[in-house]
């Protein structure tokens, strides 16, 4: 994934994402093998028993897996990428600012290449890990993406 200053993935979050902008997730490493995500504590992401909401820990978890399948796509045949299930578990309460880090880069590069080379849909099941400061695990995070090569429009001939 190319560079990205943080005010441009701010913007991005912005404008695509307005939800995890708000709650003030931000990528925090990305190098095609793993992604990193910062979840913050604090009053726009936190439950009345002053935890870390499950639903934002949840899109913490998608956005790691997310913006690792996004590196793969770089460059490729037009993919579309659909969330078909999400799972959690939560182990540990969070009340403090977590790290999301998925590392199936090398898997989710393979099924977006099966999909591009099959023109058939893939479907690929991350696991995103959430971990406290001191580096307990308070929630795995698991997310089943679909990935499908886009038909090329009509009159256009498709390139691989």
């Amino acid at each position: 994934m190319k560079n990205i200053s943080p005010w441009r993935m701010r913007l991005f979050l912005l404008w695509k994402l307005p939800a995890a902008w708000f709650m003030g997730i931000s990528v925090r490493a990305c190098d095609g093998e793993q992604a990193v995500v910062k979840m913050p504590y604090g009053w726009r992401s936190q439950n009345p028993f002053r935890s870390i909401y499950f639903a934002a820990q949840c899109a913490a978890g998608e956005m790691s897996t997310g913006v690792l399948a996004l590196t793969h796509l770089q460059g490729k045949a037009p993919v579309s990428m659909l969330v078909t299930r999400v799972e959690a578990e939560f182990l540990k309460k969070a009340s403090e600012t977590l790290l999301f880090t998925c590392k199936d880069g090398k898997a989710l590069e393979a099924a977006i290449g099966q999909a591009v080379d099959t023109c058939e849909a893939q479907v690929f099941r991350a696991t995103s890990v959430g971990t406290l400061p001191d580096g307990t695990e308070a929630a795995r995070v698991w997310i089943t993406w679909s990935f499908r090569k886009k038909a090329a429009p009509a009159g256009k001939s498709s390139k691989k």
